[in-house]
């Protein structure tokens, strides 16, 4: 503050035509919702993507494959890094000097967007089984095509710069078509075929689901430990005695046809000495468990003490025959004990029930021993009519509750004089990613492309050694994941998606391999898509 020198009053010095600073025309505020309309306008009146793509004639071509987003539902967090990443790396690459053509792509079919319509049609009190499937697939198509839009505009409004007018999608007709291309050469060459295992089935969305569309979330399960009485043993010692098994999942006992060890495993035979606080445990019985899990099996039964009669590998239980815990109630059969290499000591038994029909170790078992697979659970997650005593009880229900059929079980095992103990176990389980509800695996007839015919696993694996990995630790993944993986299954019990262009003869089971019929069919999905399977008569094909 300095003074007026004619009023002697204080005033202000002006510095600012003192200081030096640089103009400029932008204004003090930046008015982005003003302005964001006239930038995207001003970029695209420029076509600066087609320009780059003209200027860039006959350079090296770089091309990042986009891995596609599921049309259903406004950008997130994750999608919007996904798609900024993918931006960062185009445009290095462009001013790399090479020809970075994007092109973006979504992932139009299947249970995400299936999901979401149906969830409109809970809303109105609609049964989507009561909906004709070519007007759910219509609604489905329409439901990705809404969101592809705002998908694109929002891309867009994030600088993403990419090809969006020659955008890809699966739903195109093209698309379906070159899909029923590619299975029906798996079909000509018998790389195809239809099989019966279990798979990861959802009850709520009422179809298997592939390892990619599973998630594991915590959940309490039901345990019990269960007597299966020896009928034939290998050991004069074991007679009259017990094997006792140890399941997270009751529901499966009406399915068990076997009982796993390990070869390896040491295994005690125990009597009851005191029965204790033992509900279902009487001084005097005998039974089998892994040697180091006595302490625990009699800890979860409340037995007060047992005397170890005998121990020994379980390569010595060889040739064993158990009766099923139900037997005289519709299980009358042999329960043969098995050697699995899948058997542990770490938990439970070291016995484990086998259900051929409700997981993969158990099957393929089964498989080796020549054991039928039974058919017990429907897709609705009912037991079938012919299933003695549970017909008709739930796995899950409809909206992915618990149903009646582990309390049915277990009331059967103890009336049977078959329960040892139960109990509760919270652990990790697989559910499915849309609905969040519980899985099950259940024994449902699929098509599977064999990885071994034709040398299909062999070639992935030379693909995946002759590919750079950026990190390099993906590589050892993936390649992991292709060495153990089974056949792979990929038909869905699903409406909207792209027909399985397979016609099976009613006497034989057996596909129709015909190249003419695939032609027809692949013809028909160029010009009307996946619809045409639905609304043409066969003869047409």
């Amino acid at each position: 503050m300095t003074p007026d020198p004619k009023t002697g009053d204080a005033k202000t010095a002006d510095y600012k035509t003192t200081v030096f600073l640089p103009k400029t025309d932008f204004p003090m505020k930046a008015g982005l919702p003003q302005r964001e309309p006239l930038l995207m306008a001003r970029w695209e009146k420029l076509g600066i993507f087609a320009r780059l793509r003209e200027q860039s004639r006959g350079r090296e071509k770089f091309v990042l494959h986009d891995g596609p987003p599921y049309a259903n539902g406004h950008i997130h967090m994750g999608t919007a890094l996904n798609k900024v990443l993918k931006d960062l790396v185009n445009r290095s690459q462009q001013m790399l000097g090479k020809d970075a053509n994007y092109v973006p792509g979504w992932d139009c079919h299947g249970l995400p967007i299936e999901w979401e319509v149906e969830k409109k049609y809970r809303a109105a009190k609609k049964n989507k089984d009561e909906v004709p499937i070519v007007e759910f697939r219509k609604e489905c198509r329409e439901f990705a095509q809404h969101w592809i839009g705002v998908h694109t505009s929002e891309f867009k409004r994030l600088g993403v710069c990419g090809d969006w007018e020659r955008h890809y999608t699966t739903m195109a007709f093209a698309s379906e078509a070159a899909i029923a291309r590619e299975i029906g050469k798996f079909l000509l060459d018998g790389s195809l075929y239809r099989g019966s295992r279990p798979v990861m089935w959802s009850v709520v969305e009422k179809t298997s689901l592939a390892e990619a569309e599973i998630e594991y979330h915590d959940h309490t399960s039901k345990t019990i430990w269960v007597r299966f009485p020896i009928a034939t043993a290998a050991r004069p010692d074991l007679a009259g005695a017990s094997v006792v098994i140890w399941t997270t999942t009751p529901w499966t006992i009406p399915g068990n046809r076997a009982v796993a060890y390990g070869a390896e495993v040491d295994y005690a035979l125990v009597e009851v000495i005191d029965a204790g606080e033992a509900k279902w445990a009487k001084a005097g019985e005998k039974f089998v468990v892994a040697a180091k899990l006595v302490e625990a099996v009699t800890k979860a039964a409340r037995i007060a003490a047992v005397k170890t009669l005998a121990t020994f590998k379980g390569e010595a239980l060889a040739g064993t025959v158990t009766h099923h815990p139900l037997r005289g109630q519709g299980y009358d059969f042999a329960v043969p004990l098995l050697a699995g290499e899948f058997v542990t000591a770490d938990d439970g038994t070291g016995f484990v029930h086998i259900a051929p029909g409700h997981g993969e170790d158990d099957f393929n078992l089964g498989q080796k021993h020549g054991i039928a697979v039974p058919q017990t659970v429907g897709e609705d997650g009912l037991f079938y009519s012919h299933v003695p005593l549970f017909a008709g009880l739930s796995v899950y229900t409809a909206d992915g509750k618990e149903g009646t059929a582990n309390e049915g079980v277990i009331a059967k095992l103890l009336e049977a004089g078959a329960l040892l103990a139960r109990g509760k176990l919270v652990h990790a389980y697989p559910c499915s990613w849309r609905s969040k509800a519980p899985l099950i695996f259940r024994n449902a007839p699929q098509w599977f492309i064999s990885m071994e015919s034709h040398g299909l696993r062999a070639t992935a694996l030379k693909a995946i050694d002759e590919t750079r990995f950026v990190p390099a630790k993906g590589k050892n993944r993936l390649r992991g994941m292709i060495e153990q993986r089974p056949d792979w299954n990929i038909s869905r019990q699903r409406a909207w998606g792209v027909p399985l262009p397979i016609f099976v003869s009613k006497k034989t089971g057996e596909p129709l391999r015909d190249k003419a019929v695939l032609d027809r069919i692949v013809a028909a999905y160029e010009k009307e898509g996946g619809d045409a399977w639905h609304t043409s008569d066969p003869q047409r094909f």
